[in-house]
């Protein structure tokens, strides 16, 4: 099967793991290929605030998401944490669009100041030295002026800051429709056609 596009997404450790596992599920619903990176906090964020018990091997987990989410052979690749030759390690073949969701200020503040120090980070780096689209959805509550500042520096390098915070006049009723207000927004900046929530005017 051809995929329409590649997606590099990333979650890391602050709380919101359904934002990313339901973006997940929408990117490989739009038949885009995901390559997946899954942070050691992310993995106990996902046990604690899902339904979800991620095996402990890459290969297990790639098998288990692929049927949870009814993925295509080879759409959904998860590479591991120190994988320097996986493709988003490098500019010559990485995608031309990453989402990292959630985002925690930790990696906000790595990738602010290029610390390369995992593939997440290498890969956030990678993309903001090739000019390539970069969205972070950060979901920390207050903002101290570091995760502020560190923002505004990753913002002035060219990756858009998408808070995780979901609006309410479509008056949502159930968790899953702020959860998906969230993934909807995610989609529209990366020009996927979705169908989980109305745009503003719209019916």
């Amino acid at each position: 099967m051809d995929f329409d596009r590649t997606i590099t997404l990333a979650m890391t450790g602050a709380s919101g793991a359904q934002y990313g596992l339901r973006l997940l599920q929408s990117l490989l619903a739009a038949e885009c290929r995901v390559y997946l990176l899954l942070s050691g906090a992310a993995e106990v964020v996902i046990r604690t605030e899902t339904n979800l018990e991620l095996p402990d091997t890459l290969e297990e987990q790639q098998l288990m998401l692929s049927q949870t989410f009814s993925a295509e052979d080879d759409q959904l690749q998860i590479f591991g944490r120190e994988d320097w030759f996986s493709p988003v390690a490098s500019g010559s073949s990485s995608p031309h669009s990453m989402v990292i969701c959630p985002a925690s200020g930790g990696t906000l503040s790595s990738i602010a100041h290029g610390a390369s120090n995992n593939l997440i980070e290498r890969a956030a780096d990678v993309a903001l030295k090739e000019r390539r689209q970069l969205i972070l959805v950060p979901r920390e509550t207050p903002y101290s002026e570091i995760h502020l500042e560190n923002m505004l520096k990753l913002t002035r390098m060219g990756a858009l800051i998408l808070p995780a915070s979901p609006g309410f006049y479509m008056q949502p009723d159930r968790v899953e429709q702020l959860v998906d207000f969230v993934v909807a927004r995610v989609l529209d900046q990366l020009g996927i056609e979705q169908d989980l929530m109305p745009r503003w005017g719209e019916d």
